[in-house]
């Protein structure tokens, strides 16, 4: 008769691994960032229970071990981050649930009734034997595949990497690597070509107890398969799942994310799970078993708290919902158990083209689903998952998630799964795939039609006369559906899909309490800020294409972000967006007509308003000690420096503002025709602000004559080329001819303030007269920008494309002024940096970090002392 382990389905589990963390080192450990606070001390403030036990257990077992106490204190470290460590151990779970399941099925019922005390009835042999046979059946039904594609390279130039992937393979026997193999053969007698091999190895243990050497662990070869030539075409992560497929075995593979984690009780139930793919959901059975995550990460920081919640609502209720009733629950990343034999014979578990895959996890889902495959959910299983926990991480996963769905929304494999699925079906996939990304962006486009609707009635007296009518003048209808139209801006209709599942697990009064928590520390800020990084690259992957891979890094965020590097990862998908609402919102206030008084208005602007401060600052909030002195002092330096570098060939974007400006502009190299079209199209929305504002100066004398325009563009040409002269003289004089160039800007401040006396004297120009002026021209000059870098090459042939970089540094250092000014106000408040740091880390954390900084002030005044 066959063991219930005997009959189990054979599985493995499959990790791609690129160069993230492996093992934390005792420096990376101990290393301090800017504020004096290590990951090690993060750690502890983090986990106080955890570490007190950590260090109790260590000093009774390794008393006088240094060396073992302080691989004890890296594994301790790296089993509470994002590392592949973590992940192994997790996964090696299965072998361990898979031995004790053999081991309970080898045993006869009356052993199992007397407990433990069989167990003594057993001699050493027989012991070793039974455990021996079990765990022989274990390695039979299991084995863990970690594909790490930069092993070899690794192992060549002797980095710590590949010593800790080696140090893991001989802590878990069973583990396998695969990585691909470069080396250089010899074809013939002089001619050397590089052949790349797909390699599977592990580790070679030298078990001989007679030898007084020291046991040597290496790896060793199991297969070696030739390829055909380079495998890494796309973005990497899929060709390096797809070449270790062929090393693994059985009916089941789990694909398992480098930042996961398992656990012992949710291993026990594989063998339930697997038996689902017997089971018939529907018309056909399972080709895809979809299973829930634990997020870990939740307990590092609000914003990890957040995407916590989001992350568990979406793989809990959103997936239920999906699998049944929708059936358009696909892939999701991992960790999904997939039908080898049917995705092996059907084009694997990713696709790798580039660009076009760059969510390569959700293509698997549809391939699986065209292929006539069956996708279904089950929440009885979990596994680990480790999320982004800083502004900066999120917001780079969430570009990556966005370009990846524009991808989607152009691919064929949206179009054929929209050709084939029934109305009701077709309906769902939409709207819970490509659907979403596009109403974001629908949203976020209705804010600017509504505004700039608003302003055309403002600027053009239509609003003024439209309120004097009277079936216009009482219509609260309207008022009452604007009213209602900003409570749904302000974002807390995101955050139901989580109140409902905590409710259905923790009880509504919890859900209440962590709602109200959640927006306390600012949850609505993160959620609408996230709309804008969700709308911006979305809305340029539909336009330009170019997707790419982000990296977002997978560590401890406890580190102080640069105002520099936030301008250049937010500048153009939220500041100049925020700076663009912000005018017309002043715009709008300055000339509209409407009462500001009735109760639409005031909930309409103030959402407005709200999403515009979101967009502008939000970065700063949750970047930590974004709001200390000192710190803002060394951002002001590093941003000036940044601003003021000079590029070219070989100076990195984080070093000068001229490379990064060069990078931003990619995706006009690569577009084609219609999307350099469009993106004039949309430049020409700014001469809307000239065009209305300048017929609303008091000089202007109520003048509607079309003369009134082109002296208005007059003048900005006149702007246009003193900074030409400025920018010549800067290159020709600036060096050797400093007071020559010197007397050249003097003698053009003389002049600009001579023609604003004149206005204001002889004209009778009033101080709104300038404001009107600067909201005029500023948004022109924006929008003739725009159009010079989509017709780059025009510029380049005509020679003026060293003044529209200079135009660019100048408009760049208005908004970096514009939004340093704020935070600069802001740090003179201490109380600013001591409600940032309690709304961004735990209290545990906040309390540590204090004592570090305290401590840390006290070791300066020691050493000063001591130096007198």
């Amino acid at each position: 008769m066959l063991l219930k382990s005997e009959t189990q389905f054979h599985f493995r589990a499959l990790t791609p691994y690129y160069n993230e963390h492996v093992l934390f080192s005792i420096k990376e450990l101990e290393e301090e960032n800017e504020d004096g606070v290590s990951t090690l001390f993060y750690l502890q403030k983090i986990y106080p229970d955890e570490w007190k036990n950590f260090q109790e257990r260590i000093e009774e077992e390794l008393k006088d071990n240094e060396e073992l106490k302080e691989e004890a204190l890296r594994q301790w470290a790296s089993y509470r981050g994002q590392t592949l460590t973590r992940t192994v151990r997790g996964m090696m779970y299965y072998r361990k649930a898979l031995v004790l399941e053999a081991f309970l099925d080898m045993a006869k019922h009356e052993d199992l009734m007397e407990g433990y005390k069989a167990a003594g009835s057993i001699s050493d042999e027989e012991w070793k034997s039974l455990i021996a046979q079990c765990e022989a059946l274990a390695d039979m039904k299991f084995a863990y595949v970690v594909s790490c594609q930069q092993y070899g390279n690794d192992k060549r130039s002797a980095l710590s990497n590949a010593q800790d992937i080696l140090q893991l393979m001989r802590t878990y026997p069973s583990l396998r690597v695969a990585y691909i193999d470069v080396v250089e053969d010899r074809v013939g007698e002089k001619q050397i070509e590089t052949a790349y091999y797909s390699t599977l190895v592990k580790v070679a243990l030298n078990k001989d107890s007679e030898s007084a050497g020291p046991v040597q662990n290496l790896d060793q070869v199991i297969y070696r398969i030739k390829l055909p030539g380079p495998a890494i075409l796309g973005e990497g992560k899929p060709e390096n799942q797809n070449h270790a497929i062929i090393f693994t075995r059985g009916e089941g593979l789990q694909t398992i994310d480098m930042n996961q984690d398992n656990y012992m009780e949710e291993a026990l139930k594989m063998r339930n799970l697997l038996q689902e793919f017997l089971t018939e959901d529907g018309i056909r059975q399972p080709s895809i078993l979809g299973v829930r995550e634990h997020i870990f990460t939740g307990s590092v920081s609000s914003l990890a708290w957040f995407m916590s919640n989001q992350e568990h609502s979406f793989v809990t209720i959103g997936q239920r919902l999906l699998a049944n009733p929708l059936k358009v629950r696909f892939h999701y990343g991992h960790p999904d158990v997939f039908d080898r034999l049917f995705h092996l014979t059907r084009g694997g578990v990713s696709k790798a083209s580039r660009s076009i895959n760059l969510s390569e996890d959700i293509f698997a889902g549809f391939n699986s689903t065209l292929r006539g495959g069956n996708v279904t959910h089950h929440e009885y299983v979990q596994v680990g998952k480790g999320r982004d926990v800083g502004l900066n991480q999120i917001s780079k996963f969430e570009a990556k998630v966005a370009n990846g769905n524009g991808e989607q929304t152009l691919s064929r494999d949206i179009y054929r799964l929209g050709h084939r699925f029934d109305f009701f079906r077709m309906l769902s996939c939409y709207f819970t795939t490509v659907g979403f990304y596009f109403s974001t962006l629908l949203t976020v486009f209705t804010v600017y039609v509504f505004l700039y609707g608003r302003l055309y009635l403002a600027l053009s007296g239509l609003e003024e006369g439209l309120a004097t009518q009277r079936k216009f003048s009482h219509n609260h209808a309207l008022q009452v559906a604007l009213a209602s139209q900003s409570l749904v801006q302000l974002g807390f209709l995101m955050a139901l899909p989580m109140m409902m599942e905590i409710g259905l697990e923790k009880g509504f009064g919890k859900a209440l309490s962590e709602f109200i928590m959640m927006n306390l520390q600012l949850a609505s800020v993160f959620f609408t800020f996230s709309l804008g990084t969700k709308t911006h690259y979305y809305g340029r992957m539909l336009l330009h294409g170019g997707a790419q891979y982000r990296s977002t890094g997978r560590g401890f965020v406890v580190f102080h972000a640069k105002f520099a590097e936030n301008y250049r990862l937010y500048s153009r998908s939220h500041f100049v967006k925020g700076i663009e609402l912000m005018t017309l919102l002043i715009v709008y206030q300055l000339f509209g007509q409407t009462s500001h008084s009735t109760i639409a208005y005031i909930f309409v602007t103030s959402s407005m308003w709200f999403l515009v401060l979101t967009w502008l600052f939000a970065p700063f909030l949750f970047n930590p000690s974004g709001f200390e002195w000192a710190k803002i002092l060394d951002d002001w330096s590093d941003w000036n420096k940044w601003i003021s570098n000079r590029g070219g060939i070989g100076v990195s974007p984080e070093k000068s503002w001229e490379s990064w400006w060069e990078i931003e502009q990619e995706h006009l190299k690569h577009t084609g025709t219609l999307g350099i079209i469009f993106e004039i199209i949309l430049s020409l929305r700014f001469f809307i602000y000239q065009y209305g504002l300048v017929y609303q100066l008091t000089i202007t004398k109520e003048n509607k004559s079309i003369v009134v325009y082109l002296i208005s563009w007059l003048v900005i040409l006149a702007m246009l080329v003193i900074l030409k002269i400025i920018s010549v003289g800067r290159r020709r004089f600036g060096a050797n001819f400093q007071l020559f160039f010197r007397l050249i800007k003097f003698m053009i401040f003389v002049s600009f303030f001579a023609i604003l006396v004149v206005l204001i004297v002889l004209l009778h120009m009033t101080i709104k007269d300038i404001l009107v002026c600067f909201l005029a021209f500023l948004p022109t000059g924006w929008g003739i920008l725009l159009i010079a870098q989509a017709c780059r090459p025009l510029f380049r042939v005509t020679g003026l494309w060293g003044s529209v970089r200079a135009l660019a540094r100048a408009y760049e250092v208005i908004m970096g002024m514009l939004l340093f000014t704020p935070i600069t106000v802001l740090s003179w408040f201490p109380f600013v940096s001591e409600f940032q740091t309690r709304m961004l880390f735990n209290q545990a954390f906040s309390r540590g970090l204090q004592i570090s900084r305290i401590l840390g002030g006290q070791k300066k005044e020691r050493a000063a002392s001591t130096k007198d």
